[in-house]
């Protein structure tokens, strides 16, 4: 079942996912939802079995058994996530196989830091905390005014949330949003309307909602400006 890699001027991707548990398999759903050709293996047959119409490929193999990657083609994959996460046993193996078989880029899910400190330093590209970042997501969003907070690895964020009274009545470059509180307002949304890009001459009115991206503590703390109404 060897694969050729993406092709340089583009091209469908193949993706390799490692267990279909709730995680892996919902990866697995939104990358054949973008036409990404994937590649889903799991020890668990009735796993494979179950998910079998739905994916690309399904394959009934351990991802800690190198010989049997080997047999797969797995070097020529562009990409694998590794969405084991309770056994830490075979989360380990598996990315230390991939990663001596070739695969340009891992990700791999974790399940505490020192898990992902040990993912990172045998291989994987990139960790993932799906727990912890749906935390911090619901944290910000049960917040008064935050519709939804995304964070990443270097310190950056994005949110969306109501605009802040400072910002009423007045264009951007006016406020001067940038400036005083370090964040970029991306987008904006008046009620009823869809989200439109921001420039510095878009005037925000109250009830507006605003997309911002910023570094974590400059974005938290906009977010948490005052957004009493007038009245």
């Amino acid at each position: 079942m060897a694969r050729k890699k993406r092709d340089p001027e583009g091209g469908v991707p193949t993706v390799m996912v490692v267990g279909l548990g709730r995680f892996g398999t919902a990866v697995c759903e939104s990358l054949v939802r973008q036409g990404v050709d994937v590649l889903a293996i799991d020890t668990d047959e009735r796993r494979v079995q179950k998910y079998a119409d739905e994916l690309t490929h399904t394959v009934v193999a351990d991802a800690t058994d190198g010989e049997a990657m080997r047999q797969l083609g797995v070097g020529s994959v562009d990409r694998a996530v590794v969405a084991i996460g309770s056994d830490i046993e075979a989360s380990v193996l598996s990315v230390i196989t991939l990663h001596e078989a070739g695969v340009d880029r891992i990700y791999a899910k974790a399940i505490t830091r020192k898990h992902g400190k040990i993912l990172a330093s045998i291989g994987a590209d990139h960790v993932i905390y799906p727990e912890y970042v749906m935390g911090q997501r619901v944290a910000h969003m049960v917040t008064d005014g935050v519709a939804d907070y995304l964070e990443f690895d270097d310190e950056f964020a994005i949110a969306r949330c109501s605009a802040p009274v400072e910002t009423w009545d007045r264009s951007l470059a006016d406020s001067g949003v940038r400036t005083r509180h370090t964040i970029t307002v991306v987008g904006i949304k008046p009620p009823g309307a869809p989200f439109t890009y921001a420039v510095p001459e878009t005037v925000v009115e109250e009830g507006d909602e605003l997309v911002v991206s910023g570094r974590v503590g400059d974005v938290e703390r906009f977010v948490a400006l005052p957004r009493a109404s007038r009245a």
